[in-house]
């Protein structure tokens, strides 16, 4: 099975690596020549567009940064939309709002593509590994021809329903969980901290009691030892827990503690630390004072 990577930023490239590892024929798009020129040397080709990308594989996965990019590379001039899809499949793997994804998949259908929503999650080391898990949403028989390469990409894997959006809805949950998690992370080891413990066996502590939490473990760590090098940019995920406010407004769903975490997310940003890693709340929430 031919594929083809759009976007090979931190979780794109990680995924392109572990593809070409395994053998997998594989073609790469992205707008910065040094990801590409990684896979390329990895064994991968480079495709001077999506459509031209689109033209030389079996399935296309797209891991963009957001829907308006999604929407681009799979709709826009010289995109995926523009070449005939019949017996082909796009597979969406960025997190995006439910109706982007309904969105792309109504106008692919009309150029012969298939689309599988499937949302990733887990990190670029998990994805290097094939190990970040997976919610698809989708039809069965498509999930079921597509499994040979989602099980070299991801395990575990969650069927979620059998329409594309229904992956998106459950990723905005998971990430509304882990946004409203790392967020109260942050004020509990900055707490720690102004109580004059040693933040490190307060992490020992909350990882073996009630407290613990999968970012927490994974982002606390990092962000006490003063590493914010991007592995998940604190814009991104403070993009996707507003993604999940939209959906849960749209249903008349109240999200306090989303709400919460939302302006923790923000604020990181408006301090200048957009662009770092998400552990970066830990020094937003050390400096309360500042807006």
């Amino acid at each position: 099975m031919r594929a083809g990577i759009i976007g090979i930023g931190n979780m794109g490239l990680a995924m392109a690596l572990n593809l070409s590892e395994r053998g997998v024929a594989l073609t790469v798009r992205d707008l910065r020549s040094g990801p590409e020129t990684i896979a390329h040397t990895a064994g991968a080709t480079i495709a001077a567009s999506p459509a031209a990308l689109a033209e030389s594989v079996d399935v296309v996965i797209t891991v963009v940064g957001t829907g308006e990019e999604t929407r681009e590379v799979l709709l826009g001039t010289d995109g995926v939309a523009s070449i005939d899809g019949k017996g082909r499949a796009v597979i969406i793997c960025s997190t995006i709002a439910p109706d982007d994804v309904e969105h792309c998949a109504e106008h692919l259908s009309r150029a012969g593509w298939q689309t599988l929503d499937a949302p990733i999650s887990g990190g670029p080391a998990r994805a290097r590994a094939g190990s970040m898990s997976m919610m698809l949403g989708g039809d069965p028989a498509l999930i079921e021809s597509l499994t040979p390469l989602l099980a070299q990409l991801a395990e575990p894997r969650f069927v979620i329903g059998p329409h594309p959006g229904d992956g998106a809805k459950a990723k905005l949950v998971n990430n509304l969980l882990a946004a409203v998690n790392l967020s109260a992370a942050g004020e509990a080891f900055a707490l720690a901290e102004r109580l004059g413990l040693n933040p490190t066996t307060v992490l020992d502590v909350v990882c073996a009691s009630s407290g613990q939490s999968w970012i927490a473990a994974d982002r606390i760590p990092r962000a006490l030892a003063g590493d914010f090098a991007p592995r998940a940019h604190t814009r991104i995920l403070s993009k996707d827990i507003g993604l999940a406010l939209d959906c849960a407004r749209a249903v008349g769903h109240p999200l306090t503690l989303g709400l919460a975490a939302q302006a923790v997310l923000q604020r990181t940003c408006a301090l200048g630390w957009a662009d770092e890693d998400d552990a970066a709340v830990l020094k937003a929430c050390r400096r309360p004072d500042e807006n």
